[in-house]
């Protein structure tokens, strides 16, 4: 049996310390309670002390197919406890095993499993713990469960695809930016006496050439510190969307982006269909199926207006007219839902909805991709065209001189 150690106030108002052995951390509790102890602290006295070490992050395809694995448990007729247990012992994943130890901790000590999932918010999103907390109330867990990996699965193969489809274009824009500071910043440089020498004769220099050189001095004197301030930047960015209105302002950027705000947006759509209408055929109440379905949208203009939809519909509204009202869906969904609900079979089509987005998105990114290619190869070279000019006019205009 393991041993705790406790910190406790006793009922004169002094403080004891000292270890108590049992089985779990919430039997510990209730045996300082019944020596008239009020527990300041109580920690597993074997468990080992923290150590600094770069965590390894857990991949949706890994916690996708534990959340199977639990889900299979469950519906063979395992014990939750016995099923967390198996998986933390079972799991393949250092980091994930040991969540899944604490989450069987937290639930042998009272916890919800929505409650054990919330505390390890970087490992478990909205998505899931919605979607546990949905499966709790309206006992369908197993398939909430299963419904949540197909959801990561599907979330995992689209990023996937989007990632590989954008990596040439990311390719040559990196290899082109690499390439221009190199030829601005180090070669550049080699033709300033060239030209101070022109400008000395009489000779003006070109303004594209006055520019490639200015340009060429800030980088090679500030160049450093441009960066840092480039990375300052981008970490005070990353902190500002971190917070609640910072990632509202991003996700409202996001949708108005050229092509790719269309597939933001599509995404966005796709998952609160889909939730909402698995969350419908397995019972749950339309208000709280909202709540929930908002949450996992991934987007918080979108979940801003399902909630505030909520609203009207709790005050006898259908649910398609204020979503329309909303103008965040675009019309074909809201004609195909406002159908659906009017025939009772809204929860089949906002399934249907989602399939059919994704198809649509699955083209658009396709598209876009062999758009963005010629145009990442246009920039690149009227990039190097501009140094290129910049170094060979004056030589040009010189060579027609002296001839």
């Amino acid at each position: 049996m393991p041993e705790f150690v406790y910190t406790a106030r006793t009922l004169a108002g002094e403080d004891v310390a000292g270890t108590i052995t049992a089985a779990t951390k919430r039997e510990s509790l209730g045996m300082l309670a019944e020596q008239s102890l009020f527990p300041l602290h109580v920690e597993n006295a074997d468990k080992p002390k923290p150590k600094w070490q770069r965590k390894k992050r857990i991949t949706a395809q890994v916690l996708a197919s534990t959340l199977t694995q639990m889900a299979d448990l469950l519906q063979n007729g395992v014990p939750l406890m016995r099923a967390l247990e198996i998986l933390a012992d079972q799991a393949t994943h250092p980091g994930l095993g040991k969540v899944l130890a604490d989450v069987r901790d937290q639930v042998g000590e009272g916890a919800s499993l929505e409650e054990a999932f919330a505390s390890h918010r970087d490992v478990f999103n909205e998505l899931a713990i919605s979607m546990v907390r949905a499966g709790a109330e309206g006992a369908f867990l197993e398939d909430a469960l299963k419904r949540t990996a197909d959801f990561m699965e599907l979330q995992e193969e689209l990023k996937s695809r989007f990632v590989g489809a954008m990596f040439y274009p990311g390719f040559l824009a990196a290899v082109g930016s690499i390439v221009t500071i190199v030829l601005i910043v180090f070669f550049v440089p080699k033709f300033a006496e060239l030209f101070t020498m022109l400008e000395r004769s009489g000779r003006g220099l070109p303004l594209i050439t006055v520019v490639l050189l200015g340009l060429s001095d800030v980088l090679a004197r500030y160049g450093l510190v441009l960066a840092a301030v480039a990375a300052g930047l981008v970490y005070w960015l990353r902190r500002a969307v971190a917070t609640g209105r910072g990632r509202l302002i991003l996700d409202r950027a996001k949708l108005k982006i050229p092509m790719a705000g269309n597939i933001f947006l599509g995404y966005a759509v796709s998952r609160f269909c889909r939730i909402l209408g698995t969350l419908l055929r397995n019972g749950v109440p339309i208000l709280r199926a909202l709540e929930i379905s908002s949450e996992s949208t991934g987007n918080r203009v979108l979940a801003q207006a399902i909630l505030k939809s909520a609203e009207n519909i709790s005050a006898g509204e259908t649910l398609s007219r204020p979503l329309a009202e909303c103008g965040v869906i675009p019309r074909p969904v809201m004609a195909m839902i406002t159908v659906a609900e009017e025939s009772n079979t809204l929860d089949d089509v906002l399934v249907n909805i989602a399939d059919g987005i994704d198809r649509k998105l699955g083209r658009q990114l396709d598209m876009m991709v062999r758009m963005v290619e010629p145009l990442m190869l246009l920039v690149m070279g009227m990039v190097i065209m501009f140094v290129l000019l910049g170094l060979l006019l004056p030589i040009f205009e010189m060579s027609t001189m002296m001839a």
